[in-house]
């Protein structure tokens, strides 16, 4: 069979299929993709990240920082929508139990393309008054 397949069930992010310049990851819900559990932000400085809705529900969360003032750009994804992060903005999502989120991104990003940026607990309690307002 020529045809490849893959697959993650597992809680949490697994970049399965790595090629040279891309790979596809999976992230399934787990504790720390609840909006309570999310204490940061992180940043790409050489890829963008496509981010495709499998199942389930999912906040992906842009943000700009300027003097650790925090603003959001969120959106509650839909099924069968690509969504992109450019390289160098801010971002985390969000899950919902049972959600899945496809991730397309540059060729081992999750070795070492990342920045993170943790909140305070102003920020922290900001970023879920915004959450908030989706999942009402």
């Amino acid at each position: 069979m020529i045809t490849e397949r893959y697959i993650h069930e597992k809680e949490g992010y697994s970049p399965f299929l790595i090629r040279e310049g891309w790979q596809v990851a999976q992230l399934n819900y787990e504790e720390a993709s609840r909006p309570e559990n999310i204490k940061r932000l992180d940043v790409h400085h050489q890829t963008d990240e496509a981010f495709l809705l499998i199942s389930g529900k999912a906040i992906l969360v842009s943000a700009n920082i300027e003097n650790d003032h925090i603003t959001y750009d969120m959106e509650e994804m839909k099924e069968g929508i690509t969504y992109n992060i450019p390289v160098n903005v801010w971002h985390t999502i969000a899950l919902q139990e049972g959600a899945k989120v496809l991730i397309i991104e540059k060729d081992n990003t999750h070795l070492g393309d990342f920045e993170f940026y943790d909140f305070s607990k102003s920020q922290h309690q900001l970023f879920l008054n915004e959450i908030r307002k989706i999942w009402k």
